[in-house]
């Protein structure tokens, strides 16, 4: 990538990436485990929460693409051991069972009854024999009054009794409040931080990870004390601030020649976001 021409580089950046980093590695295994349980009466289940803009949402794409699905020839159906979608905006059970059978590809009628759409949707589950259902955005059931709050925390855990597997919840503090208010719900699923980045040896770790990606020609040296702190200041560390604030520096630096990222690269993104 290196030789490249500068555009070529430039656009190279834009593409997500994945840097593997010890908070991340601990929350997929954590999810591998949870993958591997065996069929129970009461699976384990696991509660994802940080800010928004921490990586939640990018480690699970990880976990799913470290698990893709297969094709049963021999009975033609589609086998998903993760399962993963969007908690609707507004919370309720037709747009759930409506959200859920979208993402597996079925086709329904959208203004069908919630007996039909969830009669429907256990079919398909219980084929395709999920391992897990990923929710995320679950801080969305706040959105919700109080009874529709409680009719979908009774649908996910029917889910997880029903089809005997684990589900994981992904969302942001919001939802730790929301699960606060069933005690059911708050004993089933184990909660995992991921909280900001602070000044540590895993934060240099991760930067000098994230510069091995960068189509810069000289060394950065990302985890020198003052660029750390500058990075750490800047985007309050939140990953995706971090990933962003360096991607742009990296671009200042290739288009002026200097082909690594000095603090004044970082101040000028700095300057040009405030």
């Amino acid at each position: 990538m290196l030789l490249l021409d500068d555009e070529a580089r430039i656009q190279s950046m834009q593409r997500d990436r994945w840097i593997d980093y010890a908070r991340a590695s601990a929350v997929l295994h954590l999810l591998g485990r949870l993958l591997a349980t065996p069929e129970r009466d009461r699976m384990p289940c696991l509660l994802l929460h940080g800010e928004s803009n921490i990586g939640k949402t990018q480690i699970v794409r990880k976990f799913i693409r470290d698990h893709p699905p297969s094709f049963d020839d021999r009975r033609g159906v589609e086998k998903r051991q993760v399962i993963s979608m969007q908690m609707p905006p507004v919370p309720d059970q037709h747009r759930f069972y409506s959200a859920l059978l979208f993402e597996i590809g079925a086709p329904h009628n959208p203004k069908a009854g919630v007996s039909v759409l969830e009669g429907l949707t256990r079919a398909l589950l219980r084929a395709m024999k999920p391992r897990m259902l990923v929710v995320d955005e679950v801080h969305h059931l706040l959105a919700g009054n109080y009874r529709e709050q409680r009719a979908s925390m009774n649908l996910l855990k029917y889910l997880a009794n029903d089809l005997q597997m684990s589900v994981v919840l992904v969302g942001t503090a919001d939802a730790v409040v929301a699960l606060q208010t069933d005690p059911q719900m708050s004993s089933r699923f184990s909660p995992v931080e991921l909280p900001r980045w602070s000044e540590s040896e895993d934060f240099r770790r991760f930067l000098h990870a994230f510069e091995k990606l960068l189509p810069l020609r000289r060394p950065s040296s990302l985890a020198q004390r003052d660029l750390v702190r500058f990075v750490l200041a800047t985007t309050g560390g939140l990953t995706g601030a971090v990933a962003q604030l360096l991607t742009l520096a990296a671009e200042i630096a290739i288009r002026d020649g200097s082909e690594r990222i000095g603090l004044a690269h970082l101040e000028e993104v700095a300057q040009l976001a405030a």
